[in-house]
């Protein structure tokens, strides 16, 4: 039998998902037809973004999983029902943006690059930077995104740290677990990386308490999400010196408010959440391989586990 797939992203990004996903699934023998106007009983699948037309799952009577492009799922898992299955964007090329955002960003703060950027007003200080391996970095988060950040600033010399909710091993990265774990990532890091996913559990991960943990100066550098941040105390932090600058890529309330302080204030960086975003051809490559996987009665790649919201 012929699976349905309907597209229910944002109606923009069909034109461009439409060849590439027929391409995939055709690429990889899948019975299946694709379109972005299904009767909702006839559905098997839903390639699914918040953005898009589907809101109420109720009439989708015969659907077997919902495939988000998204990789952050948080707006997802209240709408999605918990009875279905539930997949999350996880591609190579949300990957490889991210890594090189990351590194970017951690580079400039390593070799201040900014005080000859923004001009040094005549003053001449010949001072080179400390080589990668005498600059430590934590990443928050060691999820695929996380992993691959850590892995390359490793590949590049630095002493990294990385810290998540279960012990990982990663080859040069020193990992960390626990709330333990988590003070003794922060108690030695010049720059910090968030990529921790959005739950009650990660919220304002960074605070006054924790701000309070890193080196007198340290660095801050936020693609991940917003609430992962409390904004008050990282603002007192930055008055005060205790966090020399911040570069933040997302926030609570995007597009960020004109009147924030944070557009305004000296150390920091906004960024309007462009650190990685879902490239069309690499996602239609795990969208298709997962309609492959379920209709072969074989594991999804990328489950959302409903218990962690992730």
């Amino acid at each position: 039998m012929t699976a349905n797939v309907l597209f229910a992203g944002h109606p923009d990004a069909w034109p461009a998902y439409e060849p590439l996903l027929k391409a995939e699934l055709a690429r990889l023998a899948v019975d299946a037809d694709l379109c972005n106007e299904f009767p909702p009983e006839d559905v098997d699948y839903i390639v699914y973004a918040p953005s898009g037309p589907v809101s109420d799952f109720t009439p989708f009577t015969r659907l077997k999983a919902v495939l988000s492009l998204w990789a952050g799922v948080e707006k997802i898992v209240p709408v999605v029902p918990a009875e279905l299955p539930l997949t999350r964007m996880v591609d190579s090329g949300l990957e490889r943006g991210m890594t090189e955002w990351v590194v970017g960003h951690t580079l400039r703060y390593h070799l201040g690059m900014d005080a000859h950027i923004l001009g040094q007003n005549g003053h001449w200080e010949p001072k080179a930077p400390p080589l990668a391996k005498d600059r430590r970095v934590t990443v928050l988060g060691l999820g695929a995104l996380g992993t691959a950040s850590a892995q390359a600033l490793a590949a590049l010399g630095f002493q990294v740290s990385g810290w998540s909710r279960t012990q990982k091993e990663i080859s040069g990265v020193i990992c960390h677990s626990g709330a333990d774990g988590l003070k003794a990532a922060l108690a030695q890091a010049e720059i910090v990386i968030l990529l921790l996913p959005d739950t009650p559990a990660t919220e304002n991960t960074l605070n006054a308490d924790t701000l309070a943990l890193l080196p007198a100066g340290a660095k801050i550098i936020n693609p991940g999400r917003g609430p992962l941040i409390d904004d008050a105390a990282l603002l007192a932090a930055l008055d005060s010196g205790q966090i020399g600058h911040a570069t933040l890529d997302v926030f609570r309330v995007e597009p960020l408010p004109p009147e924030h302080p944070y557009w305004a204030h000296p150390n920091v960086t906004v960024t309007p959440h462009i650190a990685s975003e879902t490239r069309e051809s690499t996602a239609a490559e795990v969208i298709a391989e997962n309609i492959r996987r379920a209709e072969a009665g074989e594991p999804l790649l990328h489950l959302v586990d409903r218990s962690l919201g992730y």
